[in-house]
């Protein structure tokens, strides 16, 4: 049988946990913002400059940057959760010919996966009001990574299509970086 001590231990954990959680998402922006100059940082330290013989292939993506810029301001959490389970899922793949340092990448995967968590945690899940502009700018955020998804793919994931995919994802941040910032 549990005795009461063990029960009250319980109690402080469970209770502790939520204060931490709690702590954890009034210091999400900051945290964010941290994960953001790290992810940044990494995607620089994972490749060198960027190829110059690339340089022609280079083609616009379009970030459709009014997904961070809603009415509502848990929405930009929504959809910078969003933009970081895609950016994890392009580059969890098919990265044979990029010529990327692995530690530095598999920092970055960590970085963003654990911010995912984080993200889930602490965003409001119950946006049914404003359910349709979020609906709008989940697909346009779905279009955008397509296409780099396509692109990717279109170039069987040769090393310009990754160096292109990784300047894509570095200004995608950049402006994340911004809107976090102002927020």
């Amino acid at each position: 049988t549990m005795n009461a001590f063990g029960l009250i231990q319980i109690g402080l954990m469970l209770s502790s946990t939520t204060i931490i959680c709690s702590l954890q998402c009034s210091h999400l922006p900051l945290q964010q913002r941290k994960v953001i100059e790290n992810s940044l940082r990494l995607l620089d330290k994972m490749g060198k400059e960027f190829p110059q013989q690339c340089l022609r292939e280079k083609t616009s993506f379009r970030f459709p940057a009014q997904v961070l810029q809603p009415r509502q301001k848990e929405n930009v959490g929504v959809a910078i959760e969003e933009i970081f389970q895609h950016i994890f899922y392009i580059f969890s793949k098919n990265l044979t010919q990029a010529a990327w340092d692995g530690t530095a990448l598999d920092q970055f995967q960590n970085g963003l996966y654990l911010q995912i968590e984080q993200l889930e945690a602490c965003v409001v899940k119950k946006h049914t009001q404003h359910r349709w502009s979020k609906e709008v700018s989940r697909l346009k955020l779905k279009k955008y990574f397509r296409k780099i998804d396509c692109f990717l793919k279109d170039k069987q994931h040769d090393l310009c299509s990754w160096e292109i995919s990784r300047a894509e994802m570095r200004k995608c941040l950049q402006l994340i970086d911004k809107v976090t910032r102002k927020l």
